[in-house]
Formats: structure tokens, C-alpha cells, sequence
């Protein structure tokens, strides 16, 4: 059974490179599904055509304005302008809920408190489990990037197809258990040759690549650095691209 993965955003917390911010959609036989949702992600999600109202959860690889901030946003979209009716779910690390309720009432005070006229679920995703989330397996590790709730990186199998996906991080050798077997693994790489805190550099997956086993590697969350090396790395990896659609 195939799943089709779309890339809403791609790009880093600051637009480098004029890239939306991180999320994909899943869709398969057996749901629907954003990977992260980053402030920009609703009005990404539009452009391309997505119908929000059919995605039955938000999956996050952790608490950083870049991959949950837009969810505030989506769930008034979902209240005032579709008249969503489904329920929505939002999976990630432990915390979530409490997370996206004071984010709502930043971005929009007394909103956390609107009778919706949808069920919005939470469900913990915690290190080294695996939990169901509408039709899908979600299994995650802690990685290494502070963002006040542990870091995720995330296997999502649906139907036959396994989506991988390295959340961001500094290069941990986990990651190579989470790639292994995958049919696409999704890496971060927002630096090129030296890494800095907390992120992979494009150097480190070249010297892991031989540990790396998944199917089809694919490589996302580019800096200015990595940017400006696009011809480098594209000769030797999928590069995510915002609006590019893969049969995973």
C-alpha cells in the first residue's frame, strides 16, 4: 500500500533560503497525517490544496516554534472558517498539551477556552515506545536538541511503508536505528561541513552513510551554509523541496 508524503515546509526556524517551516503530510489507506506543523504550515498546507479538515492528527517531533507553532492557528481555522466536525489529535513528547494551550493563549488570548465543535486529543509520545496514533505506528527515541520537552526522532509505519524522520539534532549513532530499514529517511542537515550545536552537518551523514540502511535518504532543514552547497549535496541526496510530493 503506498504512502504519499508532501512537503508543506522544509526550511529552517528562520526562513533561510525563503523555505516554510517544518511539516509534512502522510496520507495512506489508513489516515492521515502532519509531521510537525511549524507556524507557517496552515498557510503552506492551503497553498498546496490540502484539505486540513481530512488529516486526522498532528505528529511532533518536539517543542520548537518552527515545528508546532502554527497549531494555534490551525485549530481556529479548523473552528471559525471549515466547520471541522472530526477529531483532531495531537501526538508528541510529554507536555504537549500544556505547550499548545499557553501557545494559544499568547497568540490568541481566551482561544485555549472556545467550545470547539471538534474532540482535540492529546496523546504523550514517550522515548522508546511505540503508541497508535489514527491508523498509524509512531515509534520514537530522544535525541539531542533542547526545546523544554525530550527531543523526538520518529518511525511512522503505516500500512507497509515506514516513514523515518531524525527530528532535529546534533549526529547521535541512534540515529542509525531509526533509519534502519526505512523506506525514506528523513535527516536534518542544516550546516555543511563544521556542525554546530544541536544540528547535523551534511560532513557527518557522509562519514555515517555506510550505517545508514533506509531505502531512500532524504535530506531536509537546510541552512544558509547548506544552501549555498545545494549542488554538493544534491548530487548525492533527495534534497526536500517545499511542495515536493514522494511515494515513500
Amino acid at each position: 500500500m503506498s504512502l504519499k508524503l508532501t512537503i508543506v515546509g522544509c526550511g529552517d526556524a528562520f526562513g533561510s533560503g525563503g523555505r516554510r517551516n517544518t511539516c509534512f503530510h502522510l496520507e495512506s489507506g489508513e489516515g492521515r497525517w502532519f509531521v510537525d506543523f511549524g507556524a507557517t504550515s496552515l498557510v503552506g498546507a492551503l497553498a498546496l490544496g490540502i484539505d486540513t479538515n481530512a488529516v486526522d492528527a498532528i505528529i511532533l517531533s518536539h517543542l520548537h516554534g518552527d515545528h508546532f507553532g502554527g497549531i494555534p492557528f490551525l485549530i481556529l481555522h479548523a473552528h471559525f472558517v471549515t466547520d471541522r466536525r472530526s477529531p483532531l489529535t495531537i501526538a508528541g513528547p510529554p507536555g504537549t498539551e500544556a505547550r499548545v494551550r499557553a501557545a494559544q493563549e499568547v497568540l490568541f488570548p481566551e482561544s485555549s477556552k472556545i467550545e470547539l465543535d471538534f474532540d482535540l486529543r492529546f496523546v504523550e509520545l514517550l522515548p522508546g515506545t511505540a503508541t497508535e496514533v489514527c491508523g498509524a505506528e509512531v515509534s520514537c527515541v530522544e535525541v539531542r536538541h533542547p526545546s523544554g520537552a525530550p527531543p523526538l526522532a520518529l518511525r511512522i509505519a503505516a500500512g507497509d511503508r515506514l516513514f523515518a524522520f531524525s527530528g532535529d539534532t546534533e549526529w547521535l549513532d541512534v540515529l542509525t536505528d531509526v533509519a534502519r530499514d526505512a523506506d525514506l529517511f528523513v535527516c536534518e542537515c542544516y550546516a555543511f561541513q563544521e556542525p554546530i550545536p544541536y544540528h547535523v552537518c551534511y560532513r557527518e551523514i557522509l562519514d555515517h552513510l555506510d550505517q545508514l540502511t533506509a531505502r531512500r535518504i532524504m535530506l531536509t532543514h537546510l541552512g544558509p551554509e547548506a544552501l549555498g552547497r545545494m549542488g554538493e549535496i544534491a548530487a548525492n541526496f533527495l534534497v526536500s523541496e517545499d511542495g515536493m510530493v514522494v511515494e515513500v
